[in-house]
């Protein structure tokens, strides 16, 4: 099994994941504001690179977040697409699994039970998860949800929203300070669920948490009025 896997919930990343949990191709941009002009060149250089074409593949996986409107819309809009065009299953995984998939190491070795993963949701905000550690590993017990820092529970805090407001933070770990969401963690935490028969999921329905910036204009004032 080869599966396409997506992720601009915050860089925009891209990876080939196999069924055999290898990562057999990965790209990562850090800029976050071109997600929708780097995505499907990384995918074609990605399938190019492997002797590939998009009907090789067995399936696609997209993170749904949570993330900002427009960064995450590209991701899942690209991977929809993608599968249209090359007539492919379809998943979507929340964003922060591929966070607890990173961390889940970290915390067994430290003796953390439960722990936080925390992404930036700007407005001196995190977006946030609750794991526990199960024997087969990270297991999610509450979120997504979007909150301050300081209103989070007093447990390790990994990934770059624990890295940015880590003076708010209880527990912050900063080997993981700048840690993110990728495409290659996010399939590999699709495969652990899929044994685990808890997922992926069809569903792309993507996990903003919030309302939009952006607001309808209202009607016009009269001049004269």
């Amino acid at each position: 099994m080869l599966l396409l896997c997506l992720d601009s919930s915050a860089v925009a990343s891209a990876a080939l994941v196999t069924g055999a949990g290898e990562i057999a191709g990965s790209f990562v941009s850090p800029d976050t504001r071109s997600h929708a002009e780097v995505l499907a060149p990384a995918v074609r250089d990605l399938l190019d690179g492997h002797g590939r074409t998009g009907a090789g593949l067995d399936g696609v996986l997209v993170g749904t977040g949570p993330g900002p409107f427009t960064g995450l819309r590209a991701g899942i809009a690209t991977a929809r697409a993608l599968a249209f065009a090359w007539d492919l299953p379809l998943h979507g995984l929340m964003s922060l699994e591929a966070l607890a998939h990173d961390a889940a190491e970290h915390a067994r070795a430290a003796g953390h039970e439960e722990f936080l993963v925390l992404t930036d949701a700007r407005r001196k905000e995190v977006y946030w998860a609750r794991y526990a550690l199960d024997p087969d590993g990270p297991r999610r017990v509450a979120g997504p949800g979007v909150a301050a820092a300081e209103q989070l529970p007093a447990l390790p805090a990994y990934g770059r929203g624990a890295g940015i407001w880590a003076e708010r933070l209880a527990l912050p770990v900063p080997a993981f300070a700048g840690a993110q969401p990728t495409a290659s963690s996010l399939g590999l935490a699709a495969l652990r669920l899929r044994a685990r028969g808890e997922g992926p999921d069809p569903d792309t329905t993507p996990l903003y948490l919030r309302e939009s910036d952006a607001k309808v204009p209202g009607p016009r004032k009269k001049a004269l009025a």
